[in-house]
């Protein structure tokens, strides 16, 4: 009888022996992947050290290198599991941010419990809320996390937008003028404030730019002079406003809004054919701009010239399904 149980009691040994052996050793889904370079080095050392997150960290950020996003994620998922570091979770939920903001959103509350402090995956949270059209609850996880690190100029940033889609003006410049004091020298901080300033008449549109230019001793980019165009022509003083247009196209061929603000000028102004020449020279920068299409046929439609025009609104369309204005002055001009 105790010979049955020895028995009995090994082989159970052997059986635990087994299962504990498969269980470091089960085969992934993606084995045929990982089994073959550049991953087989690391899948030989993680069969020798499963309990090591790193390596699946490893692999995880070569296979993510290499587009190959759900063995990635699998990867990242394992090394959390086993060690709950920051960069493993803001691995993760980048991978999670594109495309699958619902499970991006559920991943990153539960890692915030583990990690309270962690900036980045706050950021993340807020782009993920924002990600599903939820600017409220963006904004409050945007007002937690400021807080705490005041000096976040990228969450101020993103509250900044996030205001803006609710249609608050205001407080998206005071976002944005809150983040200036902690970094006048970031280009898109200035550029963003000085085209809000520019859009809301506000002449510190006009100080903003000249510090820019005078930082800008290198490369001369269009942008100041165009902010300044776009002031002045909200403030109708359009003569002022052409200048700083061409300025800003004179630094930088390729400015496109630039063109297009410039031959809308001339097209309220009844300059149709000056007008049109602005808006072909856009075309030539860029020939699939739906919209230098559309006003170009506006312009030839004010000067008689139907059958360009209505060949131009249905160019503008067909690069563009949104610009319905066009398919409507195209049927329009058809039933003429």
């Amino acid at each position: 009888m105790k010979s049955h149980i020895g028995i009995l009691l090994a082989f159970i040994g052997l059986l635990i022996a087994f299962i504990s052996c498969n269980s470091h050793n089960a085969v992934s889904p993606y084995e045929d992947i990982l089994s073959r370079p550049p991953y087989a080095g690391l899948t030989d050392s993680i069969r020798q050290n499963p309990a090591d997150p790193d390596l699946y960290y490893r692999r995880g950020v070569l296979l993510l290198k290499n587009n190959n996003n759900p063995p990635a994620l699998a990867d990242l998922r394992k090394a959390w599991s086993l060690n709950q570091k920051e960069v493993y979770a803001i691995a993760i939920s980048n991978i999670l941010l594109d495309g699958k903001p619902d499970s991006a959103i559920s991943f990153l509350q539960q890692a915030l419990k583990f990690l309270p402090s962690s900036v980045p995956l706050h950021i993340n949270l807020i782009q993920a809320y924002a990600n599903q059209q939820k600017p409220e609850e963006a904004l409050t996880i945007c007002n937690e996390t400021l807080q705490q690190h005041p000096d976040q100029v990228g969450v101020l940033m993103m509250k900044s937008d996030l205001l803006e889609m609710k249609n608050d003006s205001l407080g998206s410049i005071r976002a944005l003028e809150q983040a200036y004091l902690f970094a006048p020298f970031n280009e898109d901080l200035c550029y963003n404030l000085a085209f809000k300033y520019a859009q809301g008449k506000n002449p510190k549109a006009l100080q903003l730019c000249d510090s820019l230019l005078i930082n800008d001793t290198a490369e001369r980019k269009g942008e100041p002079y165009y902010f300044k165009g776009v002031y002045y022509s909200n403030i109708n003083d359009m003569t002022k406003a052409l200048d700083y247009f061409n300025k800003a196209i004179q630094y930088d061929y390729t400015f496109l809004d630039a063109y297009m603000d410039k031959g809308k000028i001339f097209y309220d102004q009844k300059k149709y054919s000056e007008a049109g020449k602005v808006f072909q020279l856009a075309l030539k920068v860029s020939a699939s701009y739906a919209d230098a299409y559309f006003w170009l046929g506006k312009c030839q439609e004010a000067l008689g010239q139907k059958d360009e025009a209505k060949l131009n609104y249905e160019r503008a369309f067909g690069l563009d399904k949104s610009l319905t204005e066009a398919k409507e002055a195209a049927d329009k001009l058809n039933t003429q």
